[in-house]
């Protein structure tokens, strides 16, 4: 892992020097000042999404904060596509000679990538799922919206929240679970847009359970919590919480914390004879969750990679990358985020909220 942290920056370089390299022709017969002006207008926006997250906790304006990161991620984005698009136009380019305008054609070819990966990403899929247990729920069955990645801050704002809000109480669901990474980088644009006021608008008369992500530890997992404490939206940190008609769900820490309980410590806290849902937000150790005696685990983090082809790579790295599973024992739910970090894209893959019936 350590080795892959050192050598994404190099790849990002080289990524970046190869598009310049490639583009240059749009300006080579241009007035120096203006080669010098594309050079730094090509940097600034190379390396703007890094300078928005490392002054995350500077005391900018906000909509210059927001500003960066959006323009920002957007453009790492548009610079990978094109680096993609060129490589295939220049295949073409070896097979057919008479092929040359092949700049032009590569970004022709994403932009429309990226608009449809934009569309995509507003219109978020809904997956239903019923699961039949083998263990007693008193009454009706349990209705749950499950949601994961939502990512408040500079990304998704609190129009986008608005819209999710309003997406999940139309479902009218007994109790809605959020397997973390609810914030982004900071605290700090999820405060000064009162958030909460969305938040607090989430309709489950069973209540609105989070599990912590990465992301709340990255945003200062205190400060996130004294957040939450202002909504209904209860943290469940490695506790749990019984429902009315017998079932019961454990929040698990983020592996962000090396000192969150093992699994079975916290199991020990349920009763085996009743229903076990499971919220840990990263999707590890899958096999251990089945044998161990939970019903229905839900989990989050992985985005499905979120565009193409990092969609292959987490299909690699997970035993579950995204979607519903049945394994021995356990059900298993991987969402692939209500909505998204960075790039507002879904390229090969589809933002999901969960609707959960369980009987």
């Amino acid at each position: 892992m350590k080795a892959l942290f050192m050598i994404m920056p190099l790849v990002y370089l080289g990524g970046s020097g190869y598009l310049l390299w490639r583009t240059w022709s749009l300006v080579a017969g241009a007035p120096l000042w203006v080669r010098i002006l594309y050079v730094l207008i090509y940097v600034t926006l190379s390396m703007l999404l890094f300078i928005s997250i490392g002054a995350r906790d500077v005391s900018l304006p906000e909509w210059l904060l927001g500003g960066m990161f959006r323009v920002g991620s957007v453009w790492i984005l548009l610079m990978f596509y094109m680096i993609m698009a060129l490589t295939l136009c220049d295949l073409v380019g070896w097979i057919v000679p008479s092929f040359q305008a092949k700049l032009h054609v590569a970004v022709v070819m994403t932009l429309a990538v990226m608009v449809y990966g934009y569309v995509n990403y507003r219109n978020p899929h809904v997956e239903r799922i019923a699961i039949t247990l083998d263990k007693p729920i008193e009454g009706t069955p349990l209705k749950i919206v499950a949601v994961s990645d939502v990512h408040l801050g500079y990304g998704t704002g609190k129009r986008a929240l608005q819209r999710y809000v309003e997406m999940i109480n139309r479902e009218r669901a007994d109790v809605v679970v959020i397997a973390g990474d609810l914030i982004d980088n900071s605290i700090a644009p999820v405060r000064s847009a009162a958030m909460e006021e969305e938040l607090a608008r989430i309709e489950a008369p069973h209540g609105v359970y989070l599990a912590l992500g990465n992301h709340e530890y990255i945003s200062g997992v205190e400060e996130c919590i004294e957040f939450l404490e202002q909504t209904p939206v209860k943290v469940l940190r490695d506790s749990v919480v019984t429902l009315p008609n017998g079932v019961q769900i454990a929040g698990r820490d983020d592996r962000m914390n090396r000192h969150r309980l093992p699994l079975d410590e916290l199991l020990s806290e349920m009763d085996a004879q009743k229903p076990i849902i499971l919220l840990d937000h990263q999707p590890y150790n899958l096999d251990e969750v089945d044998a161990a005696g939970v019903d229905l685990q839900i989990s989050g983090h992985t985005h499905h990679g979120q565009v193409f082809p990092l969609n292959l790579i987490t299909d690699v790295m997970y035993e579950q990358s995204h979607g519903y599973r049945k394994w021995q024992h356990a059900h298993i739910y991987v969402s692939s985020g209500l909505s998204l970090w960075g790039p507002p894209f879904r390229i090969g893959t589809r933002s999901d909220m969960a609707v959960i019936t369980l009987k």
